[in-house]
């Protein structure tokens, strides 16, 4: 379980840090859809030595096009949020929504105290919301939420099926960020925005390399941690970035009510740390 521990963790800080280069992008969308192919593209070496077997392919192509709804509503969220408020409600939500996946669908068994501990994070996320949230910042980032929820199952049974060792985890974890962003180019060139992207990469694709190799370790990091333990855990671990991100907002992004919202952010780290003690 310590390997599960740090790989969440170092998924957690790399997260962060993607989440608000893309904040600070004025073309979120776009930058979104750089960050994937840039970062399929990037780790294709990995299949030389890995490749995802077959039976994982249908998880990989449906999330594909989960991970366009998600890039869609999370574009969205920081168009009318802060980053403080949208990122620890999308990613805590996700992850609640995510352990429940994982208890439904994946057979994970998860004690009373490991629950109580995922009510604490529940507790924080309720906090952030206040009468002065921007409803459009709240739906948005709830509608992120559902879409984490729901890849984050799917390809926690993916990362499964596909057996083998860490490798194989990220393996499929590269094939999946390389089918979301080939999902993202159909999405996005029906959209009548393809010419938009050619000209955002030849201004931004420093950003899109780094945004890239970030989103794609952090996710295949997480990936390798569902493989050792219950996707509850590995997610819900994982969602430490909120403080980060809340963090980052409150110093980086000089965001009104940023120290409220750390506060926030740190009642889910409790919940947190009492989970990763329950395990």
């Amino acid at each position: 379980m310590a390997t599960a521990t740090l790989l969440a963790l170092g998924s957690a800080a790399l997260h962060a840090g993607w989440n608000l280069l893309l904040k600070r992008s004025d073309e979120r969308v776009l930058t979104a859809w750089g960050f994937y192919l840039a970062g399929g593209v990037i780790f294709l070496p990995v299949f030389l030595f890995e490749t995802p077997s077959g039976d994982t392919l249908p998880y990989i192509a449906i999330s594909s096009f989960v991970h366009v709804a998600y890039i869609l509503a999370l574009s969205r969220a920081y168009h009318h949020g802060d980053l403080s408020l949208s990122y620890p409600l999308a990613r805590g939500g996700g992850a609640l929504l995510a352990a429940a996946g994982g208890v439904l669908f994946l057979s994970d068994e998860l004690s009373g105290l490991e629950w109580l501990a995922i009510s604490v994070v529940v507790l924080g996320l309720a906090s952030l919301v206040r009468p002065s949230s921007h409803r459009a910042a709240l739906l948005f980032a709830g509608l992120t939420a559902l879409t984490i929820g729901t890849y984050t199952t799917l390809d926690a049974a993916g990362a499964r099926k596909a057996g083998g060792d860490t490798w194989s985890a990220f393996a499929y974890g590269a094939a999946l960020v390389l089918g979301s962003g080939v999902a993202m180019t159909l999405v996005g060139s029906a959209m009548g925005q393809g010419g938009a992207f050619v000209r955002a990469v030849r201004r931004d694709w420093r950003r899109f390399l780094v945004g890239g190799l970030a989103s794609t370790l952090a996710y295949s990091m997480v990936l390798a941690a569902y493989r050792l333990g219950p996707v509850g855990y590995g997610a819900a671990l994982r969602e430490s970035s909120v403080v980060l991100g809340a963090g980052a907002g409150w110093l980086l992004l000089h965001e009104r009510m940023g120290r409220a919202r750390l506060v926030s952010a740190a009642v889910i780290a409790a919940g947190l740390v009492l989970l990763v003690a329950a395990r």
